[in-house]
C-alpha cells in the first residue's frame, strides 16, 4: 500500500475534539424517533473505545487495504494501520493541536489537526472530525444531517457535508450497539470500514 493510502485511512480515523453544538437533523425511514434519541443518547456517552477490523479507500485512480487498530481515550487517539503483506504501516497518534503520523521507511509528519495533515500531504479536503461520531453510529453535531433509521431505530443511513455514510450491519457489545460494516461515499472517493472488535469504554472526565 502507498503511504498516501495510510495517510488517507488514518486521518480519516483522527477526531479534533468531540464538543459541539445539537446537531439540525432532519429524520426518515422506518425507526421511531424517540427511540432514536434514546440510542444516541446512550451512544453519544462513549469517548473510549479500542477497534480492530480492516479498511479500504478506493478512488479513480487508486485503491488499497489496510488492518486498523484504533485506541481512543477522550481526546487522545493512537492508530495503527498496516497494508498487505506487512507492508506500509504506519502509526498515528496526538489528540487536537498535536497529530503526528509515523510511516514505516517514510519518516515522521506533523500537524496542529487530522485535515491539515491530510491537506499538507495529499492535498484532499476531508471532515475528518466527523468519524468521531460517524463510527458511533452518529451524526457530528456541528452541521446538518439527513438521517435514514432502520427497523431498529438505529442509523441506516447518514448525509452530511457532501458525504454519504451506509451502516450495514451493528454489533452488540458491552449494551452499546455499534456499527459493525460502513461504507462512506465523497466525491471521488469510497471508504469501507468492517469492525472485527468493538471494546467500547465510558471515561471519567
Amino acid at each position: 500500500m502507498h503511504l498516501r493510502h495510510l495517510i488517507a485511512i488514518g486521518c480519516l480515523a483522527l477526531l479534533s475534539g468531540c464538543a459541539g453544538l445539537t446537531s439540525h437533523e432532519t429524520l426518515s425511514g422506518q425507526g421511531n424517533p424517540a427511540q432514536w434519541q434514546a440510542h444516541k443518547a446512550q451512544a453519544s456517552q462513549l469517548n473510549g473505545w479500542q477497534i480492530s477490523g480492516k479498511v479500504g479507500i478506493r478512488s479513480p485512480r487508486e485503491s488499497g487495504s489496510a488492518t486498523l487498530f484504533w485506541l481512543q481515550r477522550q481526546d487522545y487517539f493512537d492508530i495503527r494501520l498496516a497494508g498487505p503483506m506487512g507492508r506500509g504501516a504506519a502509526r498515528l497518534t496526538g489528540r487536537p493541536g498535536a497529530v503526528s503520523l509515523d510511516a514505516a521507511n517514510q519518516g515522521q509528519f506533523q500537524a496542529e489537526s487530522a485535515e491539515a495533515l491530510l491537506q499538507q500531504q495529499l492535498g484532499w479536503s476531508l471532515p475528518v472530525a466527523h468519524l468521531f461520531w460517524w463510527i458511533r453510529g452518529l451524526p457530528a453535531e456541528d452541521s446538518k444531517s439527513r438521517l435514514t433509521l432502520d427497523s431498529e431505530s438505529r442509523l441506516a443511513k447518514l448525509e452530511q457535508d457532501d458525504w454519504q455514510v451506509e451502516y450495514l450491519s451493528y454489533v452488540e457489545q458491552n449494551g452499546y450497539w455499534l456499527p459493525e460494516r460502513m461504507k462512506l461515499h465523497g466525491a471521488n472517493l469510497d471508504i469501507t470500514l468492517v469492525i472485527k472488535d468493538w471494546q467500547p469504554r465510558q471515561l471519567g472526565q
